[in-house]
């Protein structure tokens, strides 16, 4: 098993376990790959939602440039609402689940068709 292959497993199971849903793996897949190198790291492989500048760095690249959304209120709030889901005390969120969940959130799963 890949390297890839075990961080999807292990996000499947964030997904179960601390948000309470069945995955859709091949989302998972494809928005893990569409991470890039970054899920190697171990500082880039989460976002820290504490810190204003990460969530602006979220808002802008990956909502208004790869999911093609419009600067406004409901990037925040939907920003808010992804780590209200993962829960705001879990220290570690995985950035291929909050990505996940912000794409689900907006049902943009076409994205990545």
């Amino acid at each position: 098993m890949s390297k890839r292959d075990e961080l999807i497993g292990k996000y499947a199971d964030e997904i179960r376990s601390k948000i309470g849903q069945e995955p859709d793996m091949d989302l998972l897949r494809k928005v893990t790959i569409g991470c890039g190198p970054s899920i190697y790291n171990r500082d880039s492989a989460t976002v820290a939602t504490s810190q204003p500048k990460e969530m602006e760095t979220v808002k802008n690249n990956f909502l208004i440039r790869k999911l093609g959304l419009s600067d406004g209120p409901k990037l925040d709030d939907a920003i808010d609402k992804a780590a209200e889901t993962y829960g705001k005390s879990n220290a570690t969120k995985y950035r291929a689940v909050f990505y996940y969940l912000l794409v689900k959130h907006f049902g943009k799963e076409n994205v990545y068709a």
